[in-house]
């Protein structure tokens, strides 16, 4: 095989990333995706900080002062929730303007116990903990001042105090988010890129271009360059995505999580190009099978539910089940930086499961690429995967 020969993979690869670049569908889901991801993060980010305003109807004299007490103690707890009082007559004015949705809550004394918050349907947590802590408060200042001790006197060895073994990790709410959106953008790129490889390989057999194609090339070489193309156009299109996610954590004020949250995307860039590789040949494989687009539907179906299982692996899997997971094939795709992201995978784990993703990739893409000679000319109808492998080269 002459040199010009063992390099036109390169130009099946170019043609391929043209076709799709000049895709307006191709373009537009793009660009959609990435403003959605911006768009999605920004909206949560606003959400969070948006100041929570909480509407209080009261009735007695001293019901100001506790709310003064804890707008102080959520501000001194850096928490964007206020409360106003909303003074009107009674108890029974009160019940009535939480009935009528003009306030969120009321609040009353009730002798000689303290407070009574009074809601609507449901229970207000922020408001819940910052009065009754105000209440609490005011109450030993007046129960100190009685027994003639000072309040620090009172409280003296009650302080508690937080210490974090690992600063910066990950919360656990948001290392699920981050698993999901890994699983989610693996089976997006798999059924996506993976769909297109299979539709042009059938497309090409149809036609009768293959055996123009086979004529001028080595039919390895047109494999690998349609799988080529599209892993570098996955692989673009992965770190646009990844990319645009960082940006809009960083801009929600999620900096201190960024660093483990990067490293793990990282990975999951590295992981999936690798493991895509193989999936890209399969691809290759159930188009090559096929001698119309509608048998695309039958040969394609174990490789779509093989995709399926490792996205629904990455959504659900915990435990003991996630740690194994992270070390299969094609699963450790999603596993493992997830796992990396919650913090609970050791540095060296994501080379061992990584160099177990390469040595299996290297074998799908041997038998694959047999397959795909064996069956690509094949026109009689539709194969299965032994009677490809037992037809000649």
């Amino acid at each position: 095989m002459s040199g010009s020969t063992r390099s036109v993979w390169r130009i099946v690869a170019a043609r391929e990333i043209v076709v799709k670049l000049r895709d307006r569908n191709f373009v537009i889901s793009t660009v959609v995706t990435i403003v959605a991801i911006i768009a999605s993060l920004a909206i949560s980010g606003f959400l969070s900080s948006r100041p929570d305003r909480v509407d209080v109807a009261t009735a007695g004299s001293q019901t100001s002062v506790v709310l003064d007490t804890a707008n102080s103690l959520a501000a001194d707890a850096d928490s964007d929730t206020t409360f106003t009082a909303r003074p009107v007559a009674d108890r029974a004015a009160v019940e009535q303007a939480v009935r009528a949705g003009t306030v969120d809550l009321g609040l009353v004394p009730v002798e000689p116990s303290g407070w009574q918050l009074i809601g609507k349907t449901a229970e207000d947590d922020g408001a819940t903990t910052y009065i009754t802590a105000a209440a609490q408060q005011i109450a030993l200042q007046r129960n100190a001042a009685a027994a003639g001790v000072s309040l620090e006197e009172l409280g003296r060895g009650a302080s508690v105090t937080y210490e974090l073994l690992e600063k910066g990790a990950v919360d656990p709410g948001l290392s699920k988010i981050v698993a999901f959106v890994f699983a989610f953008l693996f089976y997006l790129a798999s059924i996506l890129f993976g769909m297109s490889i299979a539709q042009s390989v059938v497309e090409e057999k149809q036609n009768r271009i293959v055996e123009i194609l086979a004529s001028a090339m080595p039919l390895r070489q047109l494999l690998i360059g349609k799988v080529a193309g599209n892993a570098a156009l996955a692989f673009g299109q992965l770190v646009l995505f990844v990319g645009a996610g960082l940006a809009g954590l960083a801009a929600t004020g999620k900096a201190a999580q960024l660093g483990q949250i990067a490293g793990a995307a990282g990975w999951f860039i590295v992981f999936f190009l690798v493991g895509f590789l193989a999936l890209a040949s399969l691809w290759a494989v159930a188009g090559s099978l096929a001698t119309r687009s509608e048998d695309l539907q039958s040969t394609a179906t174990p490789l779509s539910m093989l995709i399926m299982i490792v996205l629904f692996a990455g959504i659900f899997l915990t435990g003991t089940a996630r740690v194994v997971a992270s070390y299969v094939p094609i699963m450790s795709i999603v596993a493992m930086p997830g796992r990396l992201a919650e913090g609970t995978a050791a540095w060296w784990e994501p080379f061992i499961a990584l160099a177990l993703m390469a040595v299996a990739t290297y074998g799908i893409v041997v038998i694959a690429e047999k397959i795909y000679r064996r069956s690509l000319m094949q026109t009689q109808g539709r194969l299965t995967m032994r009677q490809a492998l037992a037809l000649e080269d």
